[in-house]
């Protein structure tokens, strides 16, 4: 039977993947659960195929970021039984993962903390921040930058590191959080998987892909080129999921719109450029007015450019076509304008 003491201080609805999973299923998940938060050496598991029960591992470990320490699982059929026997396969030995899980609870409640008091909103900027201005990206790809430990106790990770990080913080202040996963897509040059998140505020559902967003904040400018985007936003440049996920569909609260920097008027954008390039500021917008065409985009780096020379300076811009955002840097300390494509990296992984 389903233990009801696993539901304690977490609503069963926060098991995303758990909820879209048949009976035989969560009888499955439910096992696991229990075998890998005991830190068993083998357990029994109701008996599923083999490629379902490695699915509901992995989705198990999405809802459940706090069990980092699980890398795999092996398993072996008996005939006649109605159940599976399961080996894990964990990172540590059984002291280090205690010593480990400590840290790591230690290390959520006091990152929470500061947010206790905040808006939904507000909680999920904090988390997003938190993550683009102290974790960087692992290209030596080691093991933990795939759990919660890579960012939250190395400050390294990959997208999938990253995502649960986003998941245990959302748990851990009251925000509804699931780990979105997109397929690989070799014929693109896209060799893996990708991982995001899906959040609910305000009673939507919004993409937030912390991992490509801090792919592009440098300079000390963390983007929100990925805070906050609808279903037909985030596949322009994301494949298609390997599990179906809450439909995103609304795009107000997508982070430039609510700061007012999302236009659908040239003279607004220029409005804004002239603000930004007397003060010698970096302006990030988005445009959402029609297409981001060549002409268009030809028009406000025209317009810039004259701008900063009338002002003694040069202007740098870079541009996200994919999301429609432009970046664009005012400064003395360059000599020309430049104009670059800035598309967030899929990193291998």
């Amino acid at each position: 039977p389903i233990d009801d003491g696993l539901k304690e201080g977490r609503n069963l609805e926060t098991n995303y993947y758990y909820t879209q999973m048949n009976k035989e299923q969560k009888f499955a998940y439910y096992a696991l659960l229990e075998g890998l938060k005991s830190l068993s050496a083998s357990f029994d598991v109701p008996r599923l195929e083999g490629q379902e029960i490695f699915d509901v591992f992995f989705r198990l470990r999405l809802d459940h970021p706090e069990i980092f320490y699980a890398e795999s699982i092996r398993f072996r059929y008996f005939d006649h039984s109605s159940f599976v026997e399961v080996i894990p396969e964990y990172l540590f030995d059984k002291k280090k993962i205690k010593t480990h899980k400590q840290a790591m609870t230690a290390r959520v409640e006091k990152l929470a903390r500061p947010a206790a008091k905040l808006s939904d909103e507000e909680k999920l900027l904090y988390i997003h921040d938190f993550i683009c201005g102290n974790v960087r990206y692992d290209k030596l790809k080691k093991q933990y930058s795939h759990e919660i430990i890579g960012p939250l106790g190395q400050g390294v990770g990959v997208c999938e590191g990253i995502a649960k990080s986003v998941k245990v913080l959302c748990d851990a202040i009251g925000l509804w959080c699931a780990v979105a996963i997109a397929e690989a897509n070799p014929e693109k040059g896209i060799r893996y998987r990708h991982a995001w998140n899906i959040v609910r505020l305000n009673g939507k559902y919004i993409h937030l892909d912390a991992t490509f967003d801090l792919s592009l904040s440098k300079d000390d400018l963390i983007r929100y080129d990925y805070f906050g985007r609808s279903d037909q936003w985030i596949f322009r440049d994301h494949e298609p999921l390997v599990w179906k996920a809450p439909v995103c569909d609304d795009d107000q609260l997508f982070y430039y719109r609510r700061k007012k920097l999302s236009f659908t008027k040239t003279e607004d954008v220029e409005k804004r450029i002239s603000q930004y390039g007397k003060k010698g500021k970096t302006l990030v917008f988005h445009w959402r007015g029609s297409y981001l065409t060549r002409e268009v985009l030809a028009d406000f780096v025209s317009f810039a450019q004259k701008v900063a020379e009338d002002c003694g300076r040069a202007v740098e811009i870079s541009v996200n076509r994919a999301q429609a955002v432009i970046r664009m840097d005012f400064s003395d300390r360059i000599r020309e304008t430049m104009v670059s494509e800035e598309d967030a990296i899929v990193y291998p992984e």
